[in-house]
């Protein structure tokens, strides 16, 4: 039984986009590489061959990945979220004691998360402890770099 994949609508979006363009666009390239690559004669000593069956490798294998987190996808939705807490696809604002500053994080799935735009896993330290929590509450997080302190300052719920 595969794990179920939380998503937001606009992370379905997104994967759906992305395996369209692998499907179409970077298996079309590969192909063309490969077929480029045969073309220059003994591939058994032919780097560009190696790195194109290399790469179409890696594509093929995130295809398998993103049908499978699509497949097993539950994508979170806006009545499912309850007014005033922390909830997947809400926004929050907190203040970082130990930076004396204010921050914006979206939970999100751990399918989508990137901690550098912002985007966080409800699998995450603080992601897991922000959940369910409202505006005004403390959280402290233990991390690989040490305890964290934050408020939450404000939940956005767009």
């Amino acid at each position: 039984m595969e794990k179920e994949v939380l998503l937001t609508q606009e992370g379905f979006d997104k994967l759906e986009a992305e395996l369209e363009t692998l499907k179409t666009v970077k298996r079309k390239e590969i192909a063309e590489r490969i077929k480029q690559a045969i073309a220059y004669g003994d591939i058994s000593e032919n780097s560009e061959y190696d790195e194109a069956k290399n790469e179409q490798a890696f594509i093929e294998g995130r295809i398998v990945t993103v049908e499978g987190m699509l497949r097993n996808a539950k994508i979170i939705k806006d009545e499912d979220r309850e007014e005033g807490k922390v909830s997947l696809g809400s926004k929050v604002k907190v203040l970082d004691y130990d930076f004396d500053e204010e921050i914006v994080y979206k939970l999100v799935g751990s399918a989508e998360a990137d901690p550098l735009a912002d985007l966080i896993s409800n699998e995450s330290p603080l992601g897991a402890a922000l959940l369910n929590k409202t505006i005004g509450e403390e959280v402290e997080i233990e991390a690989p770099a040490g305890k964290f302190k934050y408020k939450i300052l404000d939940i956005m719920n767009d």
